[in-house]
């Protein structure tokens, strides 16, 4: 029987560790979009989805826990009104990404932020990424509607 490489989210986050930033960008801005073509973003979107089915979290303190111990950067909350919130993503990672001219940046987490919010809310919610290239960071708002409830 083959053993899973599933990896435990509950990994220590005080652990020390260190990411190749060029292994991290060959990954992620050379071979997925060389595998995944013009179709990249949405696919990256709706993979971020799946991961989020995955791996549901109970609040959005996990959330900013997961990024944090998957390595996507540090999210902070900006804004939250009745049917959105604007979520800021930090991250020495991000600097070249950002800058970058790609058009699909960062959709595997705002499809990760969109399903956990609607795994919380229980309705259909939506994320857009908006990169702000000054302070090489990630905005997203996340957007749902009260009224159209999950099956």
């Amino acid at each position: 029987m083959k053993e899973s490489t599933v990896i435990d989210v509950n990994i220590n986050p005080e652990e020390p560790r260190t990411i190749s930033l060029f292994g991290y960008e060959l990954i992620r801005e050379i071979l997925l979009p060389e595998i995944l073509g013009k179709d990249t973003p949405e696919i990256l979107y709706w993979a971020g989805k799946r991961l989020a089915r995955k791996y549901p979290l109970e609040d959005f303190d996990q959330v900013i826990e997961f990024f944090h111990n998957a390595s996507w950067g540090q999210l902070d909350v900006k804004k939250e009104v009745k049917n959105e919130i604007e979520i800021e993503l930090l991250s020495p990672l991000l600097v070249s990404r950002v800058k970058s001219k790609a058009e699909h940046f960062f959709q595997l987490e705002a499809g990760f932020l969109a399903q956990q919010m609607e795994l919380q809310k229980g309705v259909v919610a939506e994320a857009f990424e908006h990169p702000i290239k000054k302070g090489n960071t990630v905005l997203f708002t996340v957007k749902w509607d009260s009224k159209d409830y999950l099956d």
